[in-house]
């Protein structure tokens, strides 16, 4: 800027020698100039008063930095960009800055995208859960001797049945159950059956309060020979982690009968562990459910049916 203001005055003073310097404005006026040559020699270009806060002395952006976006043919093909792998913006003066897009960009709108597609899956699945329950139905004072297979065939009726689980009472000998319907007329209809006698007690029918918790299909019995596999077999709960495996195999053998597999299962996260119980005889599966309430270590156990059958091990193949 002084370079400018000196080659102005140069100009003037080309004008000045052309007129005579008598006239009183003239030489005011360049004493003007003089003077705002001298102050504006006296600043510094490169003081960070002539610079944004924002901008850094090595000529790139800082974080807090505004972003301007650039128009779509910025990100044209044509002039060597990719509008989906670009990670720069255009800023103001029409060149990069080098800060990502997804500072302010597009991560935050994925991020936004993906909290909402998880708050509409929760939704669903309770949605789901909700309408489960409402397919379902409680009954309890089951007799001992009564299988899921009874109580589903006293149901049919009522309609379609998805699914039946028949669990022990610690603090009865009776069992209860929770039966699912295809849809909620049938749930509906099951109510009347509150009262029918199904073995030596008439058993109690109310609508649900929670859903079944449904089995990995994988688990399921795929053939007639394990579907008689879990006939034989009850699914353990609430054991205490001190009991062994062997201990659990003798507790049922003494009450129960002779038992063919015990699968005993836990993990570091649950304080107890659970075991499916294969026995030789269908008939100790039936016994077996009787234990519920007894104590296996230091703790009450929870038997029930199982729903899936106790498969042998895999041998791992050696590794070399």
């Amino acid at each position: 800027m002084a370079a400018v203001a000196e080659n102005a005055i140069g100009s003037e003073n080309q004008f000045i020698h052309r007129k005579p310097a008598t006239c009183d404005s003239e030489s005011e006026y360049q004493r003007d100039v003089r003077k705002l040559v001298d102050l504006l020699s006296k600043l510094n270009p490169s003081a960070k008063e002539f610079f944004p806060s924002w901008r850094k002395s090595d000529g790139r952006l800082s974080a807090d930095a505004p972003v301007f976006v650039a128009s779509a043919d910025y990100f044209n093909s044509s002039n060597g960009f990719n509008y989906g792998n670009s990670n720069k913006d255009s800023s103001s003066d029409g060149s990069s800055n080098n800060q990502p897009m997804n500072r302010r960009g597009f991560g935050q709108r994925r991020n936004g995208y993906n909290q909402g597609r998880r708050r509409m899956n929760d939704r669903a699945r309770r949605a789901e859960r909700e309408e489960s329950i409402r397919r379902t139905v409680y009954v309890s004072d089951i007799d001992q001797n009564v299988t899921e297979e009874h109580l589903a065939e006293l149901f049919a009726p009522c309609g379609q049945v998805v699914d039946c689980r028949v669990c022990g009472d610690p603090h009865s000998i009776l069992r209860f159950a929770f039966i699912e319907f295809a849809d909620e007329e049938g749930a509906m209809v099951a109510l009347n059956i509150g009262g029918t006698l199904l073995g030596y007690y008439p058993v109690k029918v109310l609508p649900s309060k929670t859903a079944i918790l449904p089995v990995n299909p994988k688990f399921l019995p795929k053939s007639n020979d394990e579907r008689e596999m879990v006939v034989r077999t009850v699914y353990c709960t609430n054991i205490d982690k001190k009991v062994t495996q062997s201990e659990v195999k003798q507790f049922f053998e003494q009450v129960c009968g002779e038992v063919s597999r015990l699968r005993l299962l836990g993990d570091n996260v649950h304080s107890t562990r659970i075991a499916f119980v294969e026995f030789v005889q269908a008939e100790s599966a039936i016994f077996a459910l009787n234990c519920s309430g007894m104590f296996l270590g230091s703790l009450q156990i929870r038997i029930s049916p199982s729903k899936t059958p106790v498969r042998p091990r895999i041998p791992r193949a050696a590794s070399h």
